[in-house]
């Protein structure tokens, strides 16, 4: 693994980036087929640390997964319960990975222990076990009570069907419940207990799951409704978006640049609820196109990067890149109501705060948010710490486009959803 990477202060050039598959997609996907009850061929899966978890964990648990080439899966399913009823997993640092097989795996009828990286177990899992114990679910800690790693024993119904889960840690633990608990054959309503952080994500989730044969209803995202006797059955083939997350780097780069910077895959109808970055690239002095499975961002070369105050809320990581947007403007902007940044692949808060300010950038940082003001000229040849976080090292590249040469330390970390991202980067580079 390298080190660090060098990225010298740089221009680019007008260009297209053809994006990596999802990552949340990916592993729902993964997921769902993997549960369903015929066979089901994805294309264009992302290629990554996370999914590679996800099929690894689904191997072991006896799904039949064949990959032609890279991007692409066909997958047996199940129909709905695994053939190995005892199973040690190591899920990595991929929470897409570990939540949702959390709550399948408590649904079943066997023992299975999950655990991950260092970092993993850092994680909160409380919340999500809290729910699936009040419904049946036999999970104990092994260390550290509301963390990995688990030991999960067969479920037991007691007859439960109104779950509650708190909604202002992480969306995934819903979507954990939405799409384990119809295995069960069972009707559910799910109560969301305050507020729902990512919305967005929980959209994506029941999209994918109505593809999949099984439509959830819901109340203004507060109480989902989940149908009994239901089985899921996947579609022949499915093609995996491109990473609206991914995506918002070189969207990012097309206003910082003034240059015509279009991303492929993922386009004007895509299901993923981070394509809502550009809106606020627009409120910065963004200029926009969309195509079905494309969009472009510019900014005219007379027009300065605005100041934003900006609440992030619904595109938790997308927003990191708005922080590098924040220092672009060198004017004084704020992102707002991004307390999950805390239990991230990092604690991003602390750590973005961390790294700006090595740059000489002003930083506060609250609880929730995080106020930015740079002040020409940035420290250069600054080394960026990564924290074993892909988006921390994706982020600060693009420092390197504005006139500031910078070193990112353990620029692997990528890997978890972009192994290419650097290679990606310099191609844009005149």
């Amino acid at each position: 693994m390298k080190d660090f990477i060098f990225l010298p202060a740089s221009t680019i050039q007008a260009s297209r980036v053809r994006l990596p598959g999802s990552k949340s997609i990916s592993n729902r996907t993964l997921l769902l087929a993997a549960l369903a009850d015929n066979v089901c061929v994805l294309h264009d899966v992302l290629d990554s640390d996370d999914t590679q978890r996800m099929l690894e964990a689904l191997q072991v648990l006896g799904v039949a997964i064949s990959s032609p080439q890279a991007g692409t899966h066909q997958v047996q399913g199940v129909t709905g319960r695994f053939p190995t009823t005892e199973a040690k997993l190591f899920l990595g640092n991929a929470g897409t990975a570990f939540r949702p097989l959390t709550a399948a795996l408590a649904v079943m009828q066997g023992h299975y222990h999950l655990s991950g990286v260092a970092r993993m177990h850092e994680r909160p899992i409380g919340d999500l076990v809290d729910a699936l114990r009040l419904a049946g679910a036999d999970i104990s800690y092994e260390q550290n009570s509301g963390y990995p790693p688990l030991q999960i024993a067969p479920w037991q119904d007691n007859g439960v069907r109104r779950v509650q889960v708190k909604g202002n840690v992480s969306s995934q633990f819903l979507t954990a419940l939405l799409m384990a608990l119809p295995l069960t054959g069972n009707a559910y309503d799910i109560e969301v207990v305050g507020e729902l952080i990512s919305k967005p994500y929980i959209d994506i989730t029941l999209k994918l799951m109505a593809q999949f044969g099984v439509q959830v209803a819901h109340e203004n995202h507060q109480v989902f409704h989940l149908p009994a006797g239901v089985v899921y059955h996947a579609p022949a083939t499915l093609h995996v978006e491109g990473d609206a997350s991914s995506a918002s780097y070189f969207l990012a780069a097309g206003l910082i640049s003034g240059q015509k910077i279009t991303v492929e895959g993922v386009g004007k109808n895509s299901i993923q609820g981070d394509v809502a970055f550009v809106d606020a690239l627009v409120q910065c002095g963004a200029q926009v196109s969309y195509g079905d499975n494309s969009i472009t961002v510019w900014r005219d070369a007379k027009q300065a990067i605005q100041a934003f105050d900006f609440d992030a809320n619904h595109i938790p990581d997308a927003a990191m890149t708005l922080a590098i947007v924040a220092v672009a403007s060198g004017q004084p902007c704020s992102i707002r109501n991004i307390e999950s940044w805390r239990v991230k692949e990092t604690d991003r808060l602390s750590a973005m705060t961390t790294e700006l300010r090595k740059l000489g950038v002003l930083v506060t940082e609250g609880q929730d948010y995080i106020s930015i003001h740079a002040q020409a000229p940035l420290k250069p040849n600054v080394r960026i710490d990564t924290y074993d976080d892909h988006r921390m090292a994706m982020c600060f590249s693009l420092i390197a486009l504005l006139d500031t040469p910078i070193i990112i330390i353990e620029p692997e970390c990528v890997n978890k959803t972009f192994p290419t991202y650097f290679k990606e980067f310099a191609k844009l580079c005149v």
